[in-house]
Parts: C-alpha cells; structure tokens; sequence
C-alpha cells in the first residue's frame, strides 16, 4: 500500500471510530480478547505465509490474469469492511446498496444500455454467467445455449449445472462462427465472448447478431475479461467494431476482478430487458422490512454479498472514470501498447517467435533456433524458459497449450510429431508492462 491510500486509510478509520462511538460506549467482551503475544505469534506466522504467493504486484509476473487492486480500491474495501456490509437486503448495508446501484448505473451506461436496465454485483465472473445463462434458460424454456470452441468451459459446465444442452460452435481460421449446419430453431440464447481468457480474442459479435436477430435468439456478451476494453472502441488502439455493438445484446457479464483494478471476488452482470427480474421473484419472512425501494436480493440467485465489494468498486469508478482519455482508458491503453510491444521485439527476436498478434494484451509465443525443430521441441524449450524464471524469479510466466493441427496453420515449418504443442503466454495487464517489455524479453531470452 502506498503512503496516499496509507493516509486515506487512517484517515477513514478514524472517522468511522467517531460515528462508531457516537452510539455510546460500549466494551468488548472477553471472549473476543487476544492476546498481544498470540496476536504477534499468528500474524508473524501468517505473512511469512504470505510470502510464498508469486509477485503479483510486480512486472515481472507476467503469468496468469493476477491484477493487484489500486491501493486506494484496497483502501476503500477495508474501510467498508470495519463494519462489513452485507448487500443482499437494504437492511444489511444501505449505504453501500446504493454504491452497487450506482456503479452498476454507471456499468450500464458504459456498455450502452442507457437508464433501462436490470443488474447487480456478483461474487465473480463465473457466478455472474451462471446467472446470465440461468435467465437465457427461463427466458427460452427446453432450449439450447450455444457458445464457441474458444469461450471459456465455466459456460459448458454452467449448462451442465442447469440442466442445459451446451451446443459448441468451432470457429474458422478467421476467428468466425461456423454456422452451417447448426440447427437454430434449437437454441435459445448463444454466448458471444469479448475478450477469451485464453488468448484475448475478440469473437465477432457483428456476423452472430443478424444471425441470432433472424431466428429469435438471445445474445449474450461474456466480456469478463476484456469489458474494460471499450474504453479503448474509438482509438486506434484496438479495433473497435465489436466493442461498438455490446448494447445489441441481451445481457453482458464483466469481471472488475480482473481489468477493474477490484479485490477478489466481483463480478457484475447486466440485462437489457429489466422484465427478466420476474424470473427471480421469491419470498422472504425476514429479509426485506425496513423499504419499499427494490432490494439487491431480489435480482440476485446469491443471498449474502460483501457490501465492501461495491464500496470499492465506487470508490475506483469516482477516482478513474470509465472514459477513454482519462481515468481508466489510458490504464488498458498502456495494457494495449505493452502487447503490441512484445509482439514487435518478439517478431525481430533471434529466440522467439510470436504465435500470433495479440488483440487485447494477451500474448503468446514460444523459442526457436536451430535445435527446435518439432512441435515436442517447442514443448520441451518452453518448458525450460518457464521452469527457468519459476527457480530464479527473474520472471513468472504461464503456459498453454494449443492443438497441433490450429498452431501448424499458423506456423507450418515445424514437424507434427504431437498430437498437441506448449507455447508460453503472458498476460500484460499491468500498466508497467509497457516500460517493462524489453527488460522482461532481454530476462526471457537469457533463459536460453
């Protein structure tokens, strides 16, 4: 934590120990005591502990979708959680259900849905789609949810729990749905991901809308990662055409636990038609007493949620706006150019080869040199490359792997001896990656 969310920290806690004791004095009771010696006994043990996670924080984790909070989000959360809010009902956390149906406003209008919307925060990306996909089945009752080879498996598994046929649609070597022969009268809603986990691929949002239009299918948008892109739509940084188009569907999942710069877990989905909120009428005797106003609980599957989730979520939209010059869009620009960098000095590197051009900040490559000659060769040296920066620290990378017949067409020297190829990826979403791209290749080469 930095000394300006040091400060701002200090400062709030003293001011809720103020509106705290205003309500008169009052003892702890003795059960609740801990010792000093247990207390510094438990909490040296713990970060020693703590330790032994990977740098996070630092450029040199260039691994998996890890992005530390903003020291000011990480602020804002611990405030809310000296009285740890629960927004479920507006009885548990008046103050921080408004926040989440501020944000949430603010999230719709980024996305273009306007003042007509219904949506809340959720404990996460994948519980976010699981509510998503739950409306596309009672919206469409006996009906399938289609979704891409490429989309993430929590779709297919979520099916799975809801007792939803998944239909998986391949995609051809121009990253389009293959839609011949798919038998549309069956489907009911078809998931369209903006920002695959993966490798950042944007899915063609634009060729399934006139499709979906044509045979009266929902669109859903699973841009759990890449949302925050769409700051980037009018730039010449990304190609914005799909990013353009998000208000067509249907509903719209984003993960601020990624790109969102929020702590563990919150995730939002939205829908377009707020008449969906029908679906999830119940009753409870206890829950809602103290207001008419629509409670969080009631548009939600999940009961309890942390309140301090959309506190921080709050706090980091006022601080950085959802704009592209200011606030959050030169944040994912400077993600952007990190990308488009390594993909620049990996192309005229001697040790590397790109697999392909990122179109996010995801990036994907593997060695190269006389001795690697077959896809095993590949697995074998980018294996060494991660094993290397793993038992040294001088970088933290992730591997993945890719069917051989889908990396021959792309790079169709190498000798097919594997059904399958290991590659390396980095996924660049901090913004010092983009300062930090030539050191972290010049570590990655050494490694050779």
């Amino acid at each position: 934590m930095n000394d300006q969310a040091k400060q701002a920290l200090i400062r709030a806690q003293e001011s809720l120990n103020k509106w705290k004791e205003s309500f008169g004095a009052w003892e702890v009771d003795s059960t609740l005591q801990v010792s000093e010696e247990d207390q510094t006994r438990v909490f040296d043990e713990l970060v020693h502990r703590l330790e032994g996670n990977y740098p996070f924080h630092h450029p040199i984790y260039a691994g998996q979708m890890l992005k530390p909070p903003h020291p000011l989000t990480w602020a804002a959360y611990a405030t809310a959680m000296m009285i740890n809010p629960n927004n479920h009902a507006l009885d548990g956390g008046p103050p921080s259900s408004e926040m989440e149906k501020e944000v949430v406003a603010d999230l719709a209008k980024f996305y273009g849905y306007g003042d007509r919307y219904l949506g809340h925060l959720t404990a996460s990306g994948t519980i976010a789609n699981l509510e998503a996909l739950w409306i596309a089945r009672e919206c469409n009752p006996g009906k399938k949810i289609a979704f891409s080879s490429n989309s993430h498996y929590t779709h297919e598994r979520m099916c799975g729990v809801l007792g939803v046929e998944g239909v998986k649609i391949p995609l051809n070597d121009d990253g389009q749905f293959e839609l011949d022969g798919v038998d549309a009268q069956s489907i009911g809603t078809i998931v369209v991901t903006l920002g695959t986990t993966g490798l950042g691929e944007v899915e063609p949002l634009n060729q399934i809308i006139p499709w979906a239009r044509e045979h009266n299918i929902r669109i859903h948008i699973d841009s759990a990662y890449g949302g925050f892109f769409r700051t980037l739509k009018d730039s010449n940084l990304i190609d914005g055409t799909q990013w353009k188009l998000m208000q067509e569907a249907d509903s719209i999942v984003v993960d601020p636990h990624k790109h969102g710069m929020q702590p563990y877990g919150c995730g939002c989905v939205l829908f377009k038609d707020p008449a969906v909120g029908t679906h999830y009428k119940h009753d409870s005797p206890y829950t809602y007493f103290t207001s008419d106003d629509l409670h969080l609980g009631e548009i939600s599957l999940e009961c309890s949620r942390a309140g301090a989730a959309a506190v921080a979520l709050w706090t980091t939209i006022q601080l950085f706006p959802l704009e592209e010059h200011k606030g959050f869009g030169p944040i994912m620009a400077q993600c952007r150019k990190a990308a488009l960098k390594a993909y620049e000095l990996f192309q005229k590197s001697t040790k590397f080869e790109p697999y392909q051009k990122p179109e996010l900040d995801i990036i994907a490559y593997f060695p190269k040199g006389s001795g690697i000659q077959k896809l095993s060769d590949i697995s074998k040296a980018a294996q060494q490359v991660f094993d290397k920066g793993m038992e040294d620290r001088s970088f933290y990378l992730s591997l993945f792997k890719v069917p051989a017949s889908q990396f021959l067409k792309k790079h169709p020297h190498f000798e097919a001896d594997d059904e399958s190829v290991t590659i390396l990826r980095s996924v660049l979403m901090r913004p010092e990656h983009e300062s930090f791209i030539p050191e972290l290749i010049d570590r990655l080469e050494s490694a050779i």
